[in-house]
């Protein structure tokens, strides 16, 4: 973790967020630091806010809470196969709380898969938190599909 006026804070301020030292503190303007790292796919800086025990539950997969990415290094993947399998992904029309150690996200995901189909979904995040990290993302999603 980078101290807030160091490098990974410097990195941030360039591409237009704002300087962090990855500890959620006042809740949705924090949120929105998270959504805007996650529309600029940017790892560094999601993962600032995760604990090293963090544990995300992706909308789909094998099991009832979808998929589920244990520790750090297995969350970034996880990550970084969403952004690799859905390179546009956008979050939008977003709102944000937090209570004690427990917050969610409401946002609009859009995007194209890398085999050309458009998506829109209406989602949310479920958030726990520990010492100001993220110690639990679980994601839903609903599926905006065409009239028929």
């Amino acid at each position: 973790m980078a101290a807030a006026g160091g490098r990974s804070a410097r990195r941030n301020r360039r591409r237009g967020g704002a300087a962090h030292d990855g500890r959620l503190r006042s809740g949705r303007r924090d949120h929105k630091t998270v959504l805007d790292a996650f529309n600029r796919h940017d790892l560094d800086t999601i993962m600032s806010f995760f604990a090293d025990d963090t544990v995300f539950e992706s909308p789909r997969g094998p099991d009832p809470w979808g998929r589920r990415f244990v520790g750090r290094d297995e969350v970034r993947a996880g990550l970084a196969l969403r952004f690799a399998g859905i390179p546009d992904v956008r979050y939008g029309d977003d709102r944000h709380f937090v209570s004690g150690n427990r917050g969610a996200s409401e946002w609009t995901l859009t995007r194209t898969t890398t085999a050309g189909e458009r998506i829109e979904v209406r989602g949310c995040d479920l958030w726990e938190f520990a010492d100001g990290r993220v110690v639990r993302k679980d994601s839903y999603w609903k599926r905006v599909e065409p009239a028929t």
